[in-house]
């Protein structure tokens, strides 16, 4: 082996781990700052066919960006009344609420003394014991809550402003990305991006239909078959489903809570249980891969850490955007030269064969680029190939 020849891709590759690293320790320094900018800069994409259809009409820019972010407030006010309303029900049903856990807890109760030398008074002194612990825990949790209200608050404000800024200072971002690479290069970059905000559009905007969908139809069956607060349990589920894999466990986990709160019957949750899984296969296997399409696939293994790290950095935000993250990521990756084994590492264009019995996977070829795809069902959006 000729070490010599070696050196320099070794060297480039520990300076890429290296601004890896760096680069995540800026993320978690300023994930304060950074989360209401890249939550701005996914909503400044997906409004982007609203305010060209304001200038398209002859608004002024100031204008037609205003009443852009207009509707987004109309959009996300609806929601915050939605889900206010709801929980104004759930509240009022909160006696009612407080029987049926105390006759659960009862049944419960009997089930563990038949089955263990445990009596109810133990049972009662232990539960009393956690109940006091779990008291003292959300007494520090409230503790913080000014905190965190404020940073909310903090977060709402920042999103609209960067908006506004970055829809009307673009043509000037544009131009500053421009000027980071040669001019030969310019066609591959004005390439890049708009496949960029095609990725981001169709991702964004089908979330927003399975939403839509997920909370009729969830919320919809429920209510026709009789679960109390089933629109409730609609849309909190279908919010949660967008946090890729842990969102779904989430959202099993509070619509049994709330169904078992609300009756004191078993079938309501076995029900709302089977509802919730023949919806979500529906969605994972007919819905949601015609309406987002498969111009990109993350694996599985990276939208998990992904969305384990991005919880870690900026909570359920970041949770909810490490999706789209990795998918821009992958776009840029896969499109330039020193990095495309990233794009590899992050895609789900799984070979047949193992790259150690068949040398045509170990190196570049665009011909197994796209017999990939075609074998990963992968819809090729780049012009003219890599």
């Amino acid at each position: 082996m000729n070490f010599k020849n070696d050196m320099p891709l070794t060297v480039r590759r520990a300076i890429e781990v290296m601004g890896i690293f760096f680069l995540g320790w800026i993320i978690v320094l300023g994930r304060d700052l950074l989360a209401p900018m890249l939550m701005a800069f996914f909503l400044s994409i997906m409004l982007l066919p609203l305010y060209r259809f304001f200038r398209k009409n002859k608004f002024p820019e100031t204008l037609a960006i205003g009443t852009t972010l207009l509707v987004l407030v109309l959009v996300v006010g609806l929601i915050i009344w939605f889900f206010s309303f709801q929980i104004s029900n759930l509240i009022s049903d909160f006696p009612v609420i407080q029987a049926n856990v105390t006759q659960h807890l009862r049944s419960l109760s009997a089930w563990v003394e038949s089955i263990s030398p445990v009596s109810t008074e133990e049972q009662t002194n232990f539960i009393s014991e956690q109940s006091n612990r779990i008291l003292g825990y959300l007494g520090n949790m409230l503790s913080g809550a000014a905190t965190s209200i404020t940073g909310i608050f903090v977060f709402l404000g920042l999103v609209p402003i960067y908006i506004f800024l970055l829809l009307f200072y673009k043509n000037l971002l544009l131009r500053f990305v421009f000027f980071w690479f040669p001019s030969s290069n310019h066609e591959n970059v004005e390439d890049t991006m708009r496949e960029m905000e095609i990725i981001i559009k169709s991702y964004l905007f089908g979330l927003l239909i399975q939403v839509s969908y997920m909370t009729v139809l969830l919320g919809g069956i429920l209510m026709i078959i009789g679960i109390k607060h089933a629109l409730l349990i609609g849309v909190i589920f279908a919010f949660l489903n967008l946090i890729p894999y842990v969102g779904a466990l989430l959202g099993n986990i509070i619509g049994v809570l709330l169904t078992l709160a609300s009756s004191s019957e078993l079938w309501p949750i076995l029900t709302v249980l089977g509802v919730i899984a023949a919806v979500q296969f529906l969605d994972n296997n007919i819905l949601m891969p015609r309406i987002v399409g498969s111009k990109v696939k993350i694996n599985a293994l990276a939208t998990i850490v992904g969305v384990i790290v991005g919880g870690e950095i900026a909570g359920v935000i970041g949770m909810f955007l490490s999706l789209p993250v990795i998918a821009v990521l992958k776009v840029i990756f896969d499109r330039t030269e020193n990095f495309k084994q990233w794009g590899i590492l992050f895609g789900d264009e799984r070979p047949t064969e193992s790259p150690m019995h068949e040398p045509a996977l170990r190196e570049e070829s665009e011909h197994v680029d796209r017999q990939l795809e075609r074998e990963n069902d992968i819809e090729p959006t780049r012009a003219g190939g890599r």
